[in-house]
């Protein structure tokens, strides 16, 4: 019962995110099937993996309160700029804590941005005292921005950004994540094996 709560309450926001940012969403559900994957090979349970795909569909969801001029900005952010952009994770939980079967979503998407060195945000928070889920969500959101279109950069390829998560590996990234991601997209990109039928 409670998952089915989840889910509906999940999909309820992700329409209103929808309806003011309707940019975000191919992200965020790229980040939520890589999450999702990436969470079961890491052996996390049914519920559990629910509330990553949640937490990863959601990551964004503190940004509809940052100004489009930010969000949508082709040059660098100033640094008053990126001060209100990093505030997004704590809104974002602010906006999901508020429903009782979201709490552990909130708390998933307050620590996304959360850096395995200890160097990420809000909370400054290091290695195992981030929750597995956000260290998941932070692996495959950072893969999938490196890898699309944005107003900021260009995309690299699926090999540059498998290089780049495995140089950070260690520091921004929890090594098991990354392992996990790496076979994840490797087993994507391969072609698949064509049956020959028999006459």
């Amino acid at each position: 019962m409670a998952a089915c709560a989840t889910r509906e309450m999940c999909d309820l926001l992700l329409r209103v995110l929808d309806a003011q940012q309707p940019h975000l969403r191919g992200h965020s559900d790229q980040v939520a099937q890589l999450a999702e994957d990436a969470a079961l090979l890491l052996g996390l349970g049914g519920e559990e993996v629910l509330e990553v795909r949640c937490a990863a569909e959601l990551h964004d969801i503190g940004k509809l309160a940052i100004p489009e001029q930010i969000l949508t900005k082709p040059a660098r952010l100033t640094e008053a700029e990126w001060s209100l952009m990093r505030r997004h994770t704590v809104i974002g939980e602010e906006i999901l804590a508020g429903t009782p079967v979201l709490r552990g979503v909130a708390r998933l998407v307050r620590s996304s941005h959360e850096r395995w060195d200890g160097r990420g945000y809000p909370d400054r928070l290091a290695g195992a005292a981030i929750p597995l889920g956000a260290r998941i969500i932070c692996a495959c959101d950072a893969f999938d921005a490196m890898t699309s279109v944005r107003p900021y950069n260009e995309p690299l390829s699926q090999r540059a950004a498998i290089a780049e998560m495995e140089r950070c590996s260690g520091s921004q990234f929890d090594p098991a994540v990354v392992d996990v991601l790496v076979e994840l997209v490797r087993a994507e990109a391969r072609p698949r094996r064509r049956v020959a039928l028999v006459a």
